[in-house]
């Protein structure tokens, strides 16, 4: 396959303006270079479907964004709603609107379903009231006293999910949120993110599972060895077999 015509909008920023925008993203683990220059954009309330093989560099393409101490970024500019991330230790980022929900979900033990939310939660909050978190997760409301670490696999990803809406997020990045999910939680938790998105939040989901990312997104962008070969619509991945069976095994 031709990757020059794959990639054609590929390693470059579009010039349409974008909610989010990475530009000439470079990062590494030791001397590993893991990010090697990637540029993409991000439009309001667009959900990208940030796609690859293991080890393509997804997670550490939200990691960086995220400004987590590891991966070192050595080079490039992220700016979200005109505000320079790049410039931003991982609080300020979160601070400015940016949530990540890791693969592992990061609850916190010992507290209960609404104490991690609390403890997450802007005073007073402008957008995500506990009410409102609960109406989108009636299961939270149910077990709002319940020790978020005795939840499901898939109650603990809402409740990672809405302890992130709760500081009334911008950009919502989310790490396979699908993974070791029964298919009938997964279809609540896209659900959910078709709310989350008629709401405004732009949202970069990185999952395993490219079939179901791909029908939820509106984009997509796939990576292979820390560079990007394709960025473009999410049907046009869906459609294009040939694409899917070399850089998605699909």
């Amino acid at each position: 396959m031709n990757t020059q015509n794959i990639a054609k909008n590929a390693n470059h920023a579009a010039t349409a303006p974008a909610f989010l925008s990475v530009w000439d993203l470079e990062a590494y683990y030791g001397e590993s270079y893991i990010v090697q220059g990637i540029s993409f954009n991000v439009h309001e309330g667009e959900i990208l479907a940030l796609l690859g093989r293991n080890g393509a560099g997804k997670t550490s393409t939200l990691r960086a964004i995220a400004r987590m101490s590891s991966p070192e970024v050595h080079h490039g500019e992220i700016w979200m709603d005109r505000q320079p991330l790049h410039r931003m230790k991982s609080h300020e980022a979160a601070q400015a609107g940016l949530g990540l929900v890791p693969e592992d979900r990061n609850i916190i033990p010992g507290l209960t379903v609404e104490e991690n939310l609390k403890l997450a939660q802007i005073a007073p909050p402008i957008g995500w009231s506990l009410e409102r978190l609960y109406d989108l997760f009636p299961r939270l409301g149910e077990r709002k006293s319940q020790d978020g670490t005795t939840l499901s696999g898939g109650e603990q990803q809402m409740l990672a999910i809405a302890r992130a809406l709760a500081r009334d997020i911008k950009v919502l990045l989310l790490d396979e949120p699908y993974e070791g999910l029964a298919p009938v939680i997964v279809d609540e938790i896209e659900k959910t993110l078709t709310i989350i998105k008629e709401q405004g939040i732009t949202t970069i989901l990185v999952e395993q599972n490219a079939v179901r990312a791909l029908k939820l997104a509106d984009r997509a962008v796939i990576l292979d060895t820390g560079g990007i070969v394709f960025d473009g619509t999410a049907q046009e991945v869906l459609d294009n077999a040939e694409l899917r069976a070399e850089y998605l095994a699909i």
